[in-house]
């Protein structure tokens, strides 16, 4: 059943759209939607008693009735880094990436609105989930991805039945070919920019968190951002979890120093991020010069009364190590948020706070830094 479905909203303009008929972004500004979705604070959330997935906080989530796509995605471990930081392992997700979250829900939006195929845009991870939770959906999948993508991630597209079209160019050169063909008909674009339903699956990561901690959450969220699904997602419950009585935290984001147009506007008092050029990263998985949604981001920030932080590829190498030697073996961009609050870090920049940073992605995907 589709008719229940919460419809889009652009925060821009307030053009609203049915989601069963909608174009990818707003037709009158070309911004990615929101969601027109609020959970009733007043409704139970009991995950403990629901399934072994993300759908245990389905009272929070857009998608209503009966669902069937799921790989027992969620509920990772927190595992404590420091002594008063621990770190949640999201790489140990059904395709070894946080990405899940989000893609699990565009998998059975999609399913309930039986598109001919679905078409998705990524730099290596939303690319893989999206392939595995279209599989597990019956969906046929075609994922654009920029020149020299993993190996690893697009041998993992195709293993799942996925097509992958390597674009020449940067990660916008591979959205701009995405979006050229989800303008044809009968495609679903599974964004996980502009399509919100993706950021209520990423902000479980926070309901969890919640959860794991006895209905509390951190001082500090310390997250990734270069579209900002996360983070975006992490704002969305915080703001849930705040109208059921539970203190929010700040949010500390993360660039690349590399390519770090949010962090430059967050410095500068800019409402909107200026993009800056595609430059070389090891965390390439945030490397966006130019985020869709950059005011929502630094709104959202400066909301929680939180900062941006910026790690070099040198610090980014070390926390890779750094973790391997914990147990812990991610990808370089997993290992941003160490960089930026662990050993080596400066100037204290968690201030004595709690926190909990992401593991988002596997190493096994990319491999150790050279």
């Amino acid at each position: 059943m589709t008719h229940a479905l919460p419809g889009y909203v652009c925060s821009e303009d307030g053009t609203r759209a049915d989601a069963r008929t909608a174009p990818w972004c707003c037709p009158l500004c070309g911004g990615p939607w929101d969601l027109d979705f609020a959970p009733d604070p007043a409704s139970p959330l009991e995950p403990a008693a629901g399934p072994n997935s993300l759908w245990r906080y389905g009272a929070a989530l857009p998608l209503p009735g009966a669902f069937s796509v799921t790989l027992a995605e969620g509920h990772t471990p927190l595992v404590p880094l420091a002594e008063r930081v621990h770190a949640k392992l999201d790489f140990l997700m059904p395709t070894l990436s946080f990405k899940d979250r989000g893609a699990v829900m565009l998998a059975e939006l999609a399913r309930r609105l039986a598109p001919a195929r679905v078409v998705a845009d990524s730099s290596g991870n939303a690319g893989t989930s999206v392939a595995a939770y279209c599989a597990r959906a019956g969906l046929d999948c075609e994922v654009f991805v920029p020149e020299g993508t993993s190996e690893k991630k697009t041998e993992q597209m195709r293993a799942h039945g996925a097509v992958v079209r390597v674009v020449a160019g940067g990660r916008e050169a591979a959205a701009e070919a995405a979006r050229g063909a989800a303008d044809g008909p009968g495609v679903f674009y599974a964004s996980h920019v502009f399509n919100p339903y993706f950021l209520h699956g990423t902000k479980t990561y926070v309901y969890e968190i919640w959860e794991e901690l006895g209905g509390r959450l951190p001082e500090a969220l310390v997250v990734p951002v270069g579209n900002g699904t996360l983070l975006l997602g992490a704002a969305l419950a915080v703001e849930e979890l705040a109208g059921r009585g539970v203190r929010p935290p700040a949010l500390i984001a993360v660039q690349s120093e590399a390519v770090a147009p949010l962090a430059a506007a967050f410095a500068a008092g800019a409402e909107d991020a200026a993009p800056v050029p595609q430059l070389p990263t090891l965390a390439e998985g945030i490397a966006i010069p130019a985020p869709p949604r950059a005011r929502q981001i630094l709104a959202a920030v400066r909301k929680s009364g939180g900062t941006f932080l910026t790690v070099p590829d040198a610090r980014l190498r070390e926390a890779q190590r750094d973790l391997a030697r914990r147990g812990l073996f991610v990808e370089p961009t997993a290992a941003a948020c160490w960089a930026a609050v662990g050993p080596g870090a400066p100037d204290d920049p968690l201030q004595g706070r709690t926190a909990v940073v992401p593991l988002c992605g596997a190493g096994a995907k990319t491999g150790l830094a050279a």
